[in-house]
């Protein structure tokens, strides 16, 4: 919350904004102090179960970016058990198709998120934009400690608000559907990077690394982002565990809000204008 009080109190912005008729949906945009409606965007999707947090305690990363030129939207969905997966996958794919339709000159949206939120951000791979109406000029993605197989979640007591059958379950797993994603992205330079914690948990680890890149096994087959012809990178942070890789996002000096020396190819693009207190150990006892 300290953030997020901090972001509304000294940065430009527009709170609340509705993207839909929904009770649930609004974004928070925060600006750059120069004016242009021409800005990157990164847009944001927090973590928590998909039943925990909001967009009011998620403005992590405002201050550093937009004390360098980027736009930041933070988005709110309707968490279980008032909201589905389903719902909100379309309410994450409405949000951004929205500020593409609010600022079409932007220089590129960045969609970014962490733990659930990564998993959200993830199903934008696959989104048929066409039946929105509009193609956001999306330019990369950044997914923070994500989960991108939902599968081996259904038999715990994290799906009890989410009453999430198999079925469902394999339907909002990008890693079961990579192959309904272009096999060539839109802009073949947009970047998808896939980073994971240092101490994140096991199950964390493993699923990040298959959903960048896996052999072939009976239970998958070679659907990763990099046999599917998306430029994916994958790293891991140093020394940070689920929560810290994301707290640090308030600091400057933090190595994803830095400007250069830049390791990682998303947020590089960004800034260059090119184009509940859980445990992270298992899934029973884990943050998504």
């Amino acid at each position: 919350m300290a953030a997020t009080s901090k972001a509304r109190a000294t940065r430009r912005s527009q709170l609340h904004v509705p993207y839909g008729d929904g009770k649930g949906d609004k974004i928070d945009i925060y600006f750059p102090d120069v004016a242009s409606e021409a800005w990157p965007f990164l847009v944001f999707v927090h973590g928590g179960y998909w039943q925990y947090g909001s967009k009011d305690e998620s403005a992590f990363m405002v201050n550093p970016l937009t004390a360098q030129g980027v736009a930041v939207v933070v988005v709110a969905y309707d968490i279980a058990p008032k909201g589905t997966l389903d719902q909100m996958v379309d309410q994450v794919a409405r949000s951004t198709v929205f500020v593409q339709k609010r600022y079409p000159c932007n220089e590129g949206i960045y969609l970014c998120g962490h733990s659930a939120g990564a998993h959200l951000a993830a199903m934008m791979l696959l989104t048929n934009w066409t039946k929105h109406g509009v193609t956001p000029n999306l330019r990369g993605f950044l997914l923070i400690s994500g989960i991108y197989d939902l599968e081996p979640i259904v038999s715990t007591s994290v799906n009890a608000p989410l009453h999430m059958t198999l079925e469902g379950a394999r339907r909002n797993s990008p890693q079961w559907h990579l192959e309904a994603a272009p096999v060539k992205p839109a802009d073949p330079a947009c970047p998808v990077l896939v980073i994971v914690g240092q101490h994140d948990s096991p199950e964390f680890h493993r699923q990040s690394r298959e959903f960048y890149q896996r052999h072939a096994s009976s239970h998958f087959p070679a659907q990763t982002l990099c046999t599917r012809g998306w430029k994916a990178s994958f790293e891991e942070l140093h020394d940070v565990d689920h929560f810290e890789i994301i707290w640090n996002l308030t600091q400057e000096d933090d190595v994803l809000n830095q400007v250069e020396p830049w390791p990682f190819p998303l947020v590089a693009a960004i800034h260059s204008g090119q184009h509940g207190p859980f445990s992270p150990i298992e899934f029973e006892e884990g943050s998504f």
